[in-house]
């Protein structure tokens, strides 16, 4: 746990990890989304733009989400808006960024499932740098276990506070019980999803499918570590909203399941991809050495 990167007295500031580790998510998910949109033809300034509105969704969801799951932690307005100590639920940052590019895709229209793959990977990317970002923090601990790799943070941590509000602390304990490093385990998800995402992407047969294996393998991996989890009371049958969320996140994976079905083998081709599509290229003319010049975008 490293809650504080470092700080600038002089300037009465402090850098905050699970901050950071955000930006790095962002940074790294748009810069695979939109590598990877132009390599499909897709126009990448229009990815930056569907961006903005994907951004500001999933932001706001993520973290109205969270107040919903802990609204004890909201003491002003402004505890509201301080995410960058922690506090986000990536599920509501999905809900969020979703019906932000629906907004956008209303007013741009583009290739919804070429665009869902192109997509996809960098979901996987900032799943990896936001476990990481809470893993600093402290938030989103596991549950108490006597397993080696068992996790102390210290005290005035998310989980030294439970232990001692549950009466399993002393006031002067120096560190929690150990526990799940849960955060870890949804880290190292990101990155297995990301690296089968990466190898299946040129082994896809119709558009979509790369957001189909995201949903799925996010979801099946999610309510495990979920289970593990010290800091979520469950609600319904035992299961947490996470966990509640995952069963849909499965049900909406099996509908776009039967859509790619009923679909012929085959990708869209770049001419009809829409108003995100990439212009296509001149028709290239001998140079006056007879060497045609290259016309490779994105290869």
């Amino acid at each position: 746990m490293h809650p504080i990167l470092f700080e600038m007295p002089a300037f009465g500031l402090k850098v905050h990890a699970y901050g950071v580790m955000i930006l790095l998510a962002c940074t790294g998910a748009l810069s695979i989304s939109a590598w990877r949109a132009g390599r499909e033809g897709l126009r990448v300034n229009s990815v930056y733009e569907l961006a903005a509105w994907l951004f500001t969704g999933g932001f706001i969801g993520a973290r109205l989400l969270f107040i919903a799951q802990h609204p004890e932690l909201v003491h002003s307005a402004a505890d509201i808006v301080r995410s960058w100590q922690g506090g986000n639920v990536f599920y509501g940052c999905i809900m969020g960024g979703l019906v932000g590019t629906l907004i956008y895709w209303k007013r741009h229209p583009f290739p919804f499932l070429p665009m869902a793959d192109a997509v996809a990977p960098g979901l996987a990317v900032g799943v990896m740098f936001g476990r990481i970002g809470c893993f600093l923090a402290g938030c989103c601990h596991g549950a108490v276990c006597g397993a080696s790799w068992g996790i102390r943070f210290p005290a005035g941590s998310h989980a030294w506070m439970a232990h001692l509000d549950q009466g399993d602390l002393a006031p002067a304990a120096a560190w929690s019980l150990p526990v799940h490093p849960t955060q870890l385990y949804g880290a190292l998800a990101g990155l297995l999803i990301l690296a089968y995402l990466t190898w299946f992407f040129p082994r896809r047969r119709r558009d979509g499918e790369v957001m189909f294996w995201m949903m799925v393998l996010y979801a099946v991996t999610r309510w495990p570590i979920e289970s593990l989890r010290g800091d979520d009371d469950a609600l319904i049958a035992g299961m947490t909203i996470s966990q509640i969320i995952s069963i849909g996140l499965l049900a909406l994976a099996g509908m776009l399941w039967v859509r790619l079905r009923r679909t012929p083998p085959g990708r869209l081709a770049d001419g009809a991809r829409g108003t995100m599509a990439a212009p296509a290229a001149a028709p290239a003319q001998p140079s006056r050495r007879g060497l045609r010049p290259s016309a490779r975008f994105f290869s």
